[in-house]
């Protein structure tokens, strides 16, 4: 009998410390250990996590410190360190498709939104039609906050934030505002206030900083929050760093000794990000949500090297489909992780985290059907395999730039259209992916004109078909296209079965009414709620100022000699 006791109290503990079962668990005892589990049994303990997700813009691949950089991220580097970072992630090369894919676990050929970004006077925004991640989670239960940068549209009021899920919202509407006014331009000449409260504008708040304003906002929250009765989703999207870039003077000191101007402003702006993210896990822990979070920190794509950001050693910059266009910062820091302080090469992509998210609010995605994302929690948090093996970065029918065709395609894709797409190790883009360069760290002055002429004269514009293998070759300096035609017709087979399945581009002209003049100076919803408005493209399309005649002006010729005098200065060619 003795035996037969001490073999049963075994294995009750087994089950307890395995997480097997908490119903063998007494109710006191519940909350008095289980801050000592980690992984999915701590979470499942109480109620669910809370979630804060953190969204830089524009902030590229070697603009953090755990990356060698020049940029000193102590923050930043310290939460990565503790938690798990993301080495194999992927976002989109502008700021509406990563908030498209992140809100919706979909991709651009499923919701539109697949030709360049939503512009102010466009009436278009994210599909209404769709649920959205801050919707489900408000099903599940949570308080959902959104501070920052939305660019998702705002054309009528069912396209705003507070009506796509958000309790409260607080932060700009377009893409790009000054930091200190919140005017924000199309073009040079029409210009708008853009800060808004809910669904009001936020006035008199000129002259203070945007990350120092949305941080003060965020701590506002948790402070009014409890964080023992709800659960809480805090999106934190800061405009930084993207342009215009206007640190204030005293961070700008610390990098004074920094050749490149524009690097050195963009450090200034990255370590305002960092500084904020220290002010928002603080207050984190001292309200009490710390224990029971979930911090997500990603970049929405990759950096603009002209105004001072880098991709280094990655190929690319910003709107291009080059990994320095897509491949992302990111990590996860949470005390609920299971397995912790560790590097991830694990393939992801920003889809992904609606599925992750709804699954660790414990909601249901079933009812979701057709996502493009994948929960990747057990990877994550224990190290699992990922059960993404592909990535359609994108297709684009309205960019046919390329000198392709269905032959170049194997006749099975057009290789005209602006395409990329990754499968296992191997990735193919078509089309026209955007300029290739590698661009070294702008760390001098006038650093060396041989490093800005590297790899140039490749005559990629050239091709229309490249072929890489990412894992051996993610610096993509090895085209594999002649040598492996088997690979490259698989993969074009697999862009013509996602293209099967895309829906229309929804690209709509500029509408006048739009014109902040004719809104009280201010950029907000100008179509009424029940108005129809086409948002479907059609016909050809024509980059802004092409075919529009021009306006006589002497200095305006002088604008291409300015352009190539400044990038001359910049590469030391003088």
């Amino acid at each position: 009998m003795a035996m037969l006791a001490l073999t049963g109290l075994f294995l009750l503990n087994l089950l307890r410390f395995s997480g097997a079962s908490w119903d063998w668990v007494k109710p006191n005892q519940v909350e008095s250990e289980s801050i000592h589990f980690q992984g999915s049994a701590a979470y499942k303990a109480k109620q669910p996590p809370h979630i804060i997700f953190i969204l830089t813009d524009d902030q590229g691949f070697h603009d953090i410190g755990y990356h060698d950089s020049d940029i000193r991220t102590p923050t930043l580097d310290k939460l990565a360190k503790e938690g798990v970072r993301l080495e194999n992630y992927y976002v989109q090369p502008l700021c509406t498709p990563s908030r498209s894919q992140l809100i919706t676990g979909r991709y651009q050929i499923h919701t539109g939104l697949q030709h360049s970004i939503i512009r102010p006077r466009q009436p278009n925004c994210l599909p209404q039609h769709m649920a959205t991640l801050p919707q489900r989670l408000q099903e599940a239960g949570y308080a959902t906050h959104m501070v920052g940068k939305w660019h998702l549209g705002f054309y009528k009021k069912d396209c705003l934030p507070t009506r796509r899920g958000f309790h409260t919202y607080f932060g700009s509407l377009t893409g790009s505002v000054d930091y200190y006014t919140y005017s924000s331009c199309d073009g040079k000449a029409l210009c708008g206030y853009d800060l808004h409260e809910g669904e009001s504008v936020a006035w008199g708040q000129k002259g203070k900083y945007s990350t120092h304003l949305y941080t003060q906002r965020v701590r506002k929250i948790l402070a009014a929050h409890d964080p023992h009765s709800q659960p809480l989703f805090l999106f934190v999207s800061l405009q930084a760093v993207h342009t215009p870039l206007k640190p204030p003077k005293e961070y700008i000191y610390p990098y004074r000794d920094m050749g490149n101007v524009a690097r050195r402003k963009y450090a200034a702006v990255v370590s305002i990000v960092d500084e904020a993210v220290h002010n928002i896990t603080y207050a984190l822990r001292k309200y009490g949500y710390y224990k029971n979070s979930v911090l997500i920190f990603s970049t929405d794509n990759g950096a603009q090297p002209f105004t001072g950001g880098s991709n280094w050693p990655l190929r690319g910059r910003k709107g291009t489909y080059w990994e320095g266009g897509v491949r992302g910062l990111g990590f996860v820091h949470s005390p609920l992780l299971r397995h912790r302080r560790r590097v991830s090469k694990a393939l992801l992509h920003i889809t992904d985290w609606f599925p992750t998210l709804v699954g660790l609010a414990r909601g249901n995605v079933s009812q979701d059907p057709g996502l493009d994302g994948y929960d990747i929690w057990p990877t994550i948090s224990e190290g699992k395999e990922s059960p993404r093996m592909e990535i359609l970065h994108n297709i684009d029918p309205l960019n046919r730039k390329g000198r392709g065709s269905w032959r170049d395609g194997e006749q099975v894709w057009d290789a005209a259209v602006q395409a990329a797409i990754r499968v296992g190790d191997w990735k193919l883009l078509t089309g026209d992916p955007g300029h290739g360069d590698w661009v070294p760290p702008q760390v001098l002055a006038h650093f060396p004109g041989g490093w800005w002429n590297l790899e140039r004269g490749a005559g990629h514009q050239a091709k229309s078909v490249w072929l890489y293998n990412i894992t051996g070759d993610p610096c993509e300096r090895h085209d594999m296209a002649t040598q492996r035609p088997d690979v490259v017709k698989k993969l074009m087979a697999r862009l013509a079965y996602y293209n099967r399945t895309s829906v229309p581009v929804q690209y709509p002209p500029d509408d006048p009414r739009a014109n902040p003049d004719r809104n009280g100076g201010v950029w907000g919803p100008w179509v009424g709620d029940d108005e129809e408005v086409e948002q479907t493209f059609s016909g050809v399309y024509y980059k802004r100022g092409k075919n529009r005649k021009r306006k006589k002006c002497r200095i305006c010729r002088l604008k291409p000699f300015f352009k190539r005098l400044n990038k001359r200065v910049l590469s030391n060619r003088m």
